[in-house]
């Protein structure tokens, strides 16, 4: 059925995201930089690799525990950045304000921003400020671009996945999308729920330091690690197998997920990154990741096939397997 609106699931990062942009923005604005569909893009100026990207928050509530808007916002552009193997170097920060806004709370957003930037080492360079009359937006969106620089020797991308690569994660999953949907639905458990917001520039650095050619990174943010993994298969032409034991997920993320009826595998990440590594430097990576504050729980959670070319197998804890697809539809609304 043809549909001519935009729909809230054409912003879940699953299928209809997917379409939107492959049928509709990419043909419009065609360019071999864009088609790649990376985290960002990335092109030479004088000699030098770099990379550039850009995103809009807009998540609801715009605090939370482990963070706020103004961190999520730093963080996410800085993590774009690193997907691509840069070195985040400077920001620009767009922030479009509803009228009524408290000052207190854009304070606090601001200085929180100015926390995230320090923590990364990037600068807040340029910037604009707009505010609208009540009701146009919710409390306040941002929006940030960023720009970095990629060391000589790496190339990652989408499309680099290799039969026999493994695949690595950096830490337990759906941990930022379950803390909005909980707060936002004033949900409260004995057990502390955390956003996992965080900046990896500096675990990707450890990474890169350990070996230069790692094949892919992704952050599994809005559709999770299932539709991430999905996209890199299709890009590369490989299977992928992962296997549903030895993915880390929190007993009490768990908890809430099987309570709320999500797939943990589709919510959304904010401080995790996956990585395809060839078998031989796998544990050397693996270790680099560990020693990064934000990485200690990181595993090796499957790996890349002949089989099943652009398919992600996942074979279950209880001896099954099934195919893990894409999100379809919109789990979590404006989660980032």
């Amino acid at each position: 059925m043809k549909i001519d609106k935009i729909l809230l699931d054409h912003g879940s990062g699953g299928k209809m995201s997917h379409q939107l942009i492959t049928d509709m923005i990419l043909p419009i604005f065609d360019n071999p930089m864009l088609e790649v569909l990376h985290d960002g893009a990335i092109f030479d100026i004088a000699k030098q690799r770099m990379a550039f990207s850009t995103d809009t928050y807009v998540v609801d509530p715009i605090f939370f525990p482990g963070g706020s808007i103004g961190k999520l916002a730093v963080n996410g552009t800085v993590n774009d950045l690193a997907m691509c193997g840069a070195a985040p170097l400077y920001l620009s920060a767009g922030l479009i304000i509803e009228e009524g806004l408290s000052l207190t709370d854009l304070g606090k957003i601001l200085k929180d921003m100015a926390l995230a930037a320090e923590k990364a080492n990037v600068k807040v360079v340029t910037g604009d400020t707009k505010v609208v009359p009540k009701g146009a937006v919710d409390k306040i969106f941002v929006n940030t671009s960023g720009i970095g620089l990629i060391p000589r020797q790496v190339d990652i991308s989408s499309h680099r996945a290799r039969p026999g690569d493994k695949v690595i994660i950096s830490g337990s999953i759906a941990d930022h999308g379950m803390t909005v949907l909980t707060q936002r639905e004033g949900m409260i458990f004995n057990s502390p729920v955390i956003s996992d917001t965080a900046p990896l520039n500096h675990m990707v650095t450890k990474m890169l330091a350990a070996h230069k050619d790692i094949h892919v990174l992704r952050d599994p943010t809005r559709g999770g690690v299932g539709t991430a993994l999905n996209e890199i298969a299709g890009k590369s032409g490989v299977g992928i197998k992962i296997y549903e034991e030895k993915v880390p997920l929190k007993k009490e993320i768990a908890g809430i997920c099987e309570l709320l009826g999500f797939d943990p595998f589709y919510v959304a990440n904010e401080g995790k990154l996956i990585a395809f590594v060839a078998p031989d430097y796998a544990e050397k990576v693996l270790a680099a990741i560990r020693a990064d504050e934000f990485g200690q729980d990181a595993c090796i959670i499957g790996e890349a096939i002949v089989d099943n070319p652009g398919k992600v197998i996942m074979q279950t804890s209880i001896g099954g397997s099934r195919i893990v697809d894409m999100l379809t539809g919109e789990q979590l609304p404006r989660i980032c």
